[in-house]
């Protein structure tokens, strides 16, 4: 089962991916998206023991995406795909959801946020999970098993999947806004008890910072509005790259071909075999063409005696040595032999 942890993943990433584009926390949305892709088809084909094992598996994956670091919505599309994969698996009895200890507050400050936000629906469906006894208190999210394999790395959709850091964001709000000028005011008063207005002018001292509170939520919003352009940048950076690597293809493709045909055209000829060096084929690129020998691609190169009879002159006083052969030197002996004169072959003893 652990082969189909890739192919599940990536499944679940697909069907969130598509919730997300929506813009919507809805569960109508999220039913929507799901008969689309006809996702409860992800249990056929299992028999046997094997329908506990799978469903053991899609739900373990699919538990991922309602924790943190995953945005909002990510978070609440989880709870609605572990809800609907719940109800539609094919064991039974069912197989339960594997929620760890250490997780039960994330759930809980989950459950908050929503209500706070008046998103019912996450509500109504995390309390039908605890209606129905799905979640399974276990001390680990997943079994332990001994010599497990390391991690796999993360896809290009988990990074999308994941909030970015709002901590300022969330710590600066109106309420602290205010309390933190109230505390400054009397931190201010405090001072002042301490040395007269005199006393500071004559020691030219600054006690407190009259724009403490200003400065602070000019830093968050400054910090907030550089976050918004950086997502913005790598957003139309990775469009960049794709749309540049797409058109980059056919042009990269028609230049390695045209450049497999000159280097067929232009390359030397191959070596051949040692049975048929003699027969070797000689290439002459740049030359011109022979009138006297056939016009053609290639010619035959002419053997070593033919070459030699052509290039030697050997006069006639030289005949008598030549014709003085043994049989071992007659293999390298001229042929060019003047007409009326026979040499004579003596004969070795």
């Amino acid at each position: 089962m652990n082969s189909c942890r890739k192919q599940v993943k990536c499944d679940c990433e697909e069907l969130l991916d598509r919730f997300k584009q929506t813009d919507s926390v809805r569960f109508e949305t999220f039913s929507q998206v799901w008969k689309e892709m006809k996702f409860e088809q992800i249990f056929y084909g299992t028999v046997g023991s094997a329908k506990r094992a799978f469903s053991r598996l899609v739900l373990d994956t699919a538990y991922v995406y309602v924790l943190p670091p995953f945005s909002f919505q990510i978070r609440v599309g989880g709870l609605y795909l572990l809800y609907s994969l719940f109800q539609c698996q094919t064991a039974l009895p069912r197989v339960g959801i594997r929620l760890a200890l250490k997780d039960w507050a994330d759930i809980q400050t989950f459950e908050k946020d929503a209500l706070g936000a008046q998103h019912l629906d996450v509500v109504y469906i995390l309390h039908q999970l605890m209606f129905q006894k799905a979640f399974y208190f276990t001390a680990m999210p997943t079994l332990l098993t001994f010599k497990k394999g390391k991690e796999e790395k993360k896809s290009q959709l988990y990074k999308k999947f994941v909030a970015r850091a709002s901590g300022p964001q969330e710590l600066i709000n109106s309420e602290l806004l205010e309390e933190l000028s109230n505390i400054h005011q009397l931190y201010g008063k405090l001072k002042t008890n301490v040395y007269s207005e005199a006393q500071q002018a004559d020691l030219g001292i600054n006690l407190i910072k009259t724009d403490l509170t200003p400065r602070l939520r000019g830093s968050v919003m400054t910090f907030h509005t550089w976050q918004k352009r950086k997502q913005q940048d790598e957003n139309e950076e990775e469009d960049a790259k794709e749309g540049t690597s797409s058109q980059a293809e056919c042009p990269s493709r028609r230049a390695d071909f045209l450049s497999s045909i000159k280097s067929k055209a232009y390359g030397e000829a191959a070596e051949a075999s040692k049975s048929r060096r003699h027969r070797q084929v000689n290439v002459d690129i740049g030359d011109e063409p022979d009138p006297a020998h056939p016009k053609g691609p290639s010619r035959l190169k002419p053997s070593l005696k033919a070459r030699t009879n052509e290039n030697i002159d050997v006069s006639g006083d030289l005949w008598e040595e030549v014709a003085d052969t043994t049989r071992i030197n007659r293999l390298t002996a001229l042929d060019c032999v003047p007409e009326g004169k026979k040499l004579s072959r003596k004969k070795t003893t």
